[in-house]
C-alpha cells in the first residue's frame, strides 16, 4: 500500500480553511468585517507549518492542491465571482508567503510567519476584495481595511500554535532514537 504524502493533512485543512472563508466572507458582520476575516488568517498559519516542517516544495503543493480544492468548493458552495477572486488572491498570496518564509526561515522563529503572513495578508487582502467587490456597490473597501486588521491581529495569534508546533517538531528531531 502506498505511504500518504506527509503534507496531504496540511492539503486538508487548506482547503477546509479556504472553503469555509469564501463562504463565510458572503455574510458581513457589519460595514468593516465578514465573517471570513476571522478563518482565513488560518491558511497562513497551515503554509506556515507545513513550510516548517516539510520545506518550501511540499509547501507549495500544499498550496496548489488547497487551491484546486478550494476552488473546487468554493464554486459549488460560494459565487463564481468570489471564488475566481479567492483562487487568484489565494494561489498569489500563499506563494508569496512561501517565498518570504523559506527565505527568512533562519531567523528568529517568530520573524518568517509574522513578515510572510503579513506581505501575503497585504496582497491577499488588495486582490481578493478588489476583485470580488469592486462595483458591486457593497462596502468593499470598509471590508478590505477590517478584513486586514483582522489577518494582523489574528497573524500574532497565530504564532502562539506556530511556536508550540516549532518547538515539538525540533524537540522530535533532535530526540534520540532507541
Amino acid at each position: 500500500m502506498p505511504k500518504t504524502p506527509p503534507f496531504v493533512p496540511f492539503v486538508i485543512a487548506m482547503a477546509a480553511v479556504v472553503t469555509a472563508s469564501n463562504v463565510l466572507v458572503q455574510h458581513p458582520i457589519n460595514d468593516w468585517l465578514t465573517w471570513g476575516a476571522l478563518s482565513y488568517p488560518v491558511a497562513f498559519l497551515v503554509t506556515d507549518l507545513a513550510n516548517r516542517a516539510h520545506g518550501p516544495a511540499a509547501a507549495r503543493r500544499v498550496v496548489v492542491a488547497g487551491f484546486v480544492a478550494a476552488v473546487l468548493m468554493s464554486v459549488l458552495l460560494a459565487t463564481p465571482r468570489i471564488a475566481l477572486a479567492s483562487g487568484s488572491a489565494f494561489l498569489a498570496a500563499q506563494l508569496l508567503d512561501v517565498q518570504v518564509f523559506d527565505r527568512l526561515r533562519r531567523r528568529r522563529w517568530w520573524l518568517p510567519p509574522l513578515v510572510s503572513s503579513t506581505l501575503g495578508s497585504v496582497l491577499d487582502t488588495a486582490l481578493f476584495f478588489s476583485l470580488a467587490f469592486a462595483f458591486t456597490g457593497l462596502p468593499w473597501v470598509t471590508w478590505a481595511i477590517g478584513d486586514f486588521g483582522v489577518k494582523m491581529a489574528v497573524a500574532l495569534i497565530m504564532l502562539v500554535p506556530f511556536r508550540v508546533a516549532y518547538v515539538w517538531w525540533r524537540d522530535v528531531r533532535t530526540a534520540p532514537s532507541g
